[in-house]
């Protein structure tokens, strides 16, 4: 069995492939050049300024957006530089207010245990005078008393009362 050959030619009674026969050659190269130079200046003319354009269109949008971001994250730097010294000023101011409230307070109560220490003062030294009126009293009842008792246990005792109840003893005196 014979094995096929790859060839160019044509089978017998039939034309060959037109781009592959040589006596075409010429013509293709001179239409190849042809349309080679129409689309490089269609593309040259035409395509390639109409992409550049859309080119250094869309370059120009990017600069200013980036232009606008710039813009934009200096006024929210400066925004926020303002906010940070403005709670700055607040914690300040409210750190102030609550010290001088303190103080305040703290005068207060200062002036209100001095009032209640006087009055505190007054009412024990009331208290002592009372105290020492009743203890002189009681001390001056104290050698009635005694006597008195003295008198009431002889009596008991003996059966009969001592004479002389009415002079205090002489523990009393003093």
């Amino acid at each position: 069995m014979a094995t096929p050959t790859a060839h160019t030619e044509a089978p017998a009674g039939k034309p060959a492939f037109p781009p592959f026969e040589t006596q075409t050659y010429p013509s293709q190269l001179l239409w190849l050049a042809l349309t080679f130079i129409l689309l490089y200046v269609l593309m040259s003319k035409v395509a390639l300024p109409r992409i550049g354009s859309i080119l250094a269109a869309r370059s120009k949008h990017i600069r200013d957006d980036l232009a606008a971001a710039r813009r934009f994250k200096e006024q929210s730097d400066t925004a926020n530089a303002a906010y940070e010294k403005s709670l700055a000023d607040a914690r300040a101011r409210a750190q102030r207010i609550a010290a001088e409230t303190r103080e305040k307070q703290a005068a207060d109560a200062e002036t209100t245990n001095k009032r209640l220490e006087a009055e505190l003062h007054e009412k024990l030294g009331a208290a002592e005078k009372s105290i020492a009126a009743t203890r002189s009293a009681a001390m001056a009842n104290v050698g009635t008393i005694a006597a008195d008792t003295a008198s009431a246990i002889v009596e008991r005792l003996i059966g009969r009362a001592p004479r002389n109840t009415k002079s205090p003893p002489p523990w009393a005196t003093s």
